[in-house]
């Protein structure tokens, strides 16, 4: 039979959301949580491979603001829901659902699409490369102490529902986001993922709880986190499960931590999604007692080469032809002049000499500067063609925090 894609119908939503539960093991997911997406979802970007009256494939997007290296946030197409049942494999669903996906996203504009994998490596055939790690860490609190800074003790701190402050969490959020590549600013609506706490999900873990710290009446950071108690013939060993922590200085962030710490009857925080330079890996006395594991976040696929370059700032002045393949979007191939420092950046099209050749899945994985060029270059990715340019891009891509995603979507 023939294949249809098409753009999603609100009457479609149900069979289509199916499809994509069974394509990801056919457990449903919670009512709570199908309802959020359910009202997130923009309709007009969502598309699904029909087989007669049978959904057979999904993808959508969201529009997302993204913080890129300089602060600034730009437009970008948040890549989501993808799928092809198991039944129509090789058949080229996927792919006609990314040419048409990457088509829409040029045409409305916007210069990046960005996504999660469920597995990494479906998407670097389309141009997508990984921009972004996070990191696991399961601490044995009953071994692994905290030095924290002074003025800790001057930070109150008081439980509350997760719901009666999540305005004022959201307003600290925003201002972080631009403090860090990768982070999205969260449109109307998306305040509510962290939220969402289906009693389906918690494995026997507590409902959500909320922590603020505060300094002379304003609230200066917040934790939310679920605790699983649990014990054995010893005592009490339960695990604090750190969904969210967000802290608008050092002594905030410390004060969040240690109270994470001293959760009686605990020995154990587990702590997801956390960026791998984060500071608490600096306050804790036996880093190895951590269990830290680190894995892919977030791809990035530069859609239009030059604006996307374009759009971020650069840690030191560079003025260099990159020489780009891209097979899935032609658009984008050829030799780009990049001129920029920290205050803004050109790049134009150039019959100039190469300086470095390298993919735009490599461009996009090096985009947010968390990934060095010159480890590209290690792994055979990146060619150097001019003495002393790699070394010159690869500072100057480079970025001063690491780039972190802080929740999927």
């Amino acid at each position: 039979m023939t294949t249809e894609l098409r753009e999603l119908r609100q009457e479609d939503w149900d069979e289509y959301y199916a499809a994509l539960e069974l394509a990801f093991g056919g457990v449903a997911e919670a009512r709570e949580e199908s309802e959020l997406w359910n009202a997130l979802v923009e309709f007009h970007r969502c598309f699904g491979a029909w087989e007669g009256g049978t959904c057979v494939g999904t993808t959508g997007a969201f529009s997302f603001r993204l913080c890129v290296p300089g602060g600034s946030l730009v437009d970008a197409a948040g890549v989501t829901m993808v799928s092809v049942a198991a039944t129509h494999r090789r058949r080229g669903i996927l792919t006609s659902m990314m040419r048409r996906q990457l088509d829409d996203v040029r045409a409305k504009g916007e210069f990046l699409a960005v996504l999660t994998a469920s597995e990494p490596a479906i998407y670097g055939r389309f141009g997508y490369g990984t921009a972004t790690f996070a990191t696991k860490a399961e601490i044995d609190t009953s071994r692994v102490s905290l030095s924290v800074p002074a003025g800790t003790d001057d930070v109150g701190l008081r439980y509350t529902k997760p719901a009666d402050v999540h305005e004022a969490c959201e307003e600290l959020y925003a201002r972080r986001v631009s403090e860090r590549p990768g982070m999205l600013a969260r449109q109307p609506g998306w305040e509510r993922l962290g939220l969402l706490d289906p009693e389906s999900e918690r494995h026997g873990a507590s409902p959500l709880q909320c922590v603020v710290a505060e300094r002379d009446g304003e609230l200066v950071g917040y934790a939310r986190f679920q605790v699983k108690p649990d014990w054995d013939m010893a005592g009490p060993k339960g695990t604090v499960r750190l969904r969210d922590l967000e802290a608008a200085d050092p002594v905030a962030y410390a004060a969040l931590w240690r109270f994470l710490f001293g959760i009686d009857l605990t020995s154990t925080v587990e702590a997801h999604s956390r960026p791998t330079d984060d500071a608490v890996f600096h306050l804790v006395s036996d880093v190895r007692r951590c269990r830290i594991q680190v894995r892919d976040s977030l791809h990035v696929r530069l859609v239009e080469v030059a604006a996307a370059l374009e759009a971020r700032a650069y840690r030191t002045p560079v003025n260099l032809v990159l020489d780009v393949e891209d097979a899935f979007c032609p658009w984008n191939a050829g030799r780009w002049r990049l001129t920029g420092d920290l205050k803004g950046a050109t790049c134009e099209r150039t019959e100039d000499d190469a300086d470095l050749a390298l993919s735009v899945r490599d461009l996009g994985s090096a985009y947010l500067g968390g990934v060095s060029l010159t480890s590209l270059a290690a792994a055979g990715r990146v060619r150097e063609l001019r003495p002393g340019a790699l070394a010159e891009a690869a500072t100057a891509f480079g970025s001063d925090v690491a780039p972190w995603l802080p929740h999927g979507f």
